[in-house]
């Protein structure tokens, strides 16, 4: 079954639908604190929602349904290690980062080991954070290419001009109601997708059940063996998952801004103790899908074999769904490259006004002026992120695991000065400097060693490895540079 015209119509008029719906908070950002913070009135509930609609992108809907459809549910392992990450954020450093004003998680590293610290951790978000969301962009192209055949080019324009405009009108406002707008969309729209592969599937989920248990037990969560090289064990999954999204949501200005618009701490936390919740059942429901999917296309042989496990999903929802329905699920894919996109925009733009315009070009400027200039930012980054994703069609591995180690390289490096700030007053500035660039430098050998064939360690263990080379080897260098293992005064640093 073809994409049909009342398809395309009904993916236009989300896609107007939602970007009026954005827009329409403009009128209400006249300082950096309503522009980047909501002004600190968003319920919590909502927070939550967006969280989840912040860390899922279109890459979780297309490239994990992939993973069970080509081996199993053990994915999950990793996200058990996300619910743990997120019981150490809440009580760790959410309570740091209300207690003072601050726009950016990097804020935080300022007041405790001064300017230049804050500077290094801000341009690692900077440089990580544009590379992974650029290749979330060309994520979105798969989903192009399968409905219109169209280029890369085109597409990825579509898509980041209609979420820069309404980003660049109503700020983190507008991104936080529309993620709540397009998470409800994505989810319903996932299980209705799982309902019909289940219907279209002779004998139905019993069928369903009985090839999954016969292709070696698809609906396995835990393995229980250990290796370096494989992600979804159940340690790799567990700590490595603790470990990623103790950087992601702890010091990722992506998610942490989202944390800092909450109306104080305990809603904070609330916020994103409950968004675990959510997260569980999102990735479980994907998951459930590829297992699905994997029955349905024994029955229903592809055209074509799918050439990367990214087309699975989007091309059922193409090929196989009621006409209007599959219109429906394509909004609902589109919905979450367009909420994961305009968080990017918004928390790059804050970084860029925050921790480097205003303190190192114009200090003393009114919040007019800071708006308008963040609102440039936005556009600039959104050009950016266009080049990236251009440049992304060339690379051959999955977009998913691509976009998660691109992001982990930097991670345990941020991950280790913050622990570094929080839990040790002998850590100096300098210190965790060094620490910092040997976490680094330590991933990016095992990179290049792994892209050689000389070592094997899974994507997974990156933030680890980085985090605890970064935590004690600034520690030890702080202690060594003290020479006598005290530590300088934190009133060297400079405040916020």
């Amino acid at each position: 079954m073809a994409f049909s015209w009342v398809d395309l119509i009904v993916v236009i008029v989300y896609l107007v639908v939602v970007t009026l719906l954005g827009a329409r908070f403009g009128k209400r950002q006249k300082t950096l604190h309503d522009y980047f913070l909501g002004g600190r009135e968003l319920p919590w509930w909502a927070i939550a929602l967006s969280v989840v609609s912040a860390e899922t992108s279109i890459l979780t809907i297309i490239s994990t349904p992939g993973i069970a459809y080509a081996g199993d549910m053990g994915f999950l392992q990793l996200v058990f290690g996300y619910l743990v990450a997120r019981v150490v954020v809440s009580f760790v450093l959410i309570p740091k980062y209300f207690a003072g004003e601050l726009y950016t998680a990097y804020q935080l590293i300022e007041r405790r080991f001064g300017r230049g610290l804050k500077v290094f951790t801000a341009g690692l978000f900077l440089g990580s954070r544009a590379l992974a969301e650029g290749v979330r962009v060309f994520a979105i192209s798969i989903v192009i290419e399968v409905i219109f055949k169209t280029g890369v080019l085109t597409a990825v324009l579509i898509i980041t001009a209609l979420t820069l405009f309404y980003t660049f009108e109503g700020g983190l406002t507008a991104v936080i109601w529309t993620d709540v707008t397009q998470l409800s969309i994505y989810i319903i729209g996932t299980v209705i997708a799982l309902l019909l592969a289940v219907r279209a599937v002779p004998g139905g989920w019993t069928e369903v059940a009985h090839l999954a248990a016969v292709s070696g037990g698809k609906f396995t969560i835990f393995n229980f063996h250990f290796n370096w090289h494989d992600p979804y064990l159940f340690w790799s999954g567990l700590i490595g998952g603790t470990f990623l999204t103790s950087a992601s949501h702890g010091t990722d200005q992506l998610i942490v801004q989202r944390l800092l618009a909450a109306k104080n701490k305990r809603q904070s936390q609330a916020a994103l103790l409950s968004s675990g919740l959510v997260i569980l059942f999102q990735f479980a429901l994907f998951l459930v899908v590829g297992v699905v999917l994997f029955a349905f296309y024994h029955f229903h042989p592809p055209a074509h074999p799918f050439t990367r496990p990214d087309k699975i999903y989007p091309t059922f929802v193409i090929t196989q769904l009621p006409v209007g329905l599959a219109g429906v699920l394509t909004a609902a894919i589109i919905a979450a490259a367009m909420a994961n996109l305009s968080a990017a925009f918004n928390s790059l733009a804050s970084s860029s006004v925050v921790d480097f315009y205003r303190p190192f070009i114009r200090p003393n400027a009114d919040q007019k002026h800071y708006v308008r200039v963040s609102r440039g930012l936005t556009l600039f980054w959104g050009a950016v992120l266009i080049l990236i994703a251009i440049i992304s069609q060339y690379l051959h591995e999955s977009v998913l695991v691509l976009a998660l180690t691109i992001a982990s390289i930097p991670y345990g490096a941020m991950l280790g000065i913050f622990l570094l700030g929080v839990l040790t007053k002998r850590a100096t500035s300098r210190g965790a400097l060094v620490g910092a660039i040997m976490g680094l430098a330590v991933l990016i050998l095992i990179v290049v060693g792994k892209a050689r064939g000389i070592v094997d360690i899974a994507w997974t263990w990156y933030v680890v490895i980085g985090t605890l080379v970064t935590f004690f080897g600034g520690w030890i260098a702080s202690v060594v540079a003290s020479g006598t293992g005290t530590t300088r005064p934190e009133t060297e640093s400079t405040s916020t």
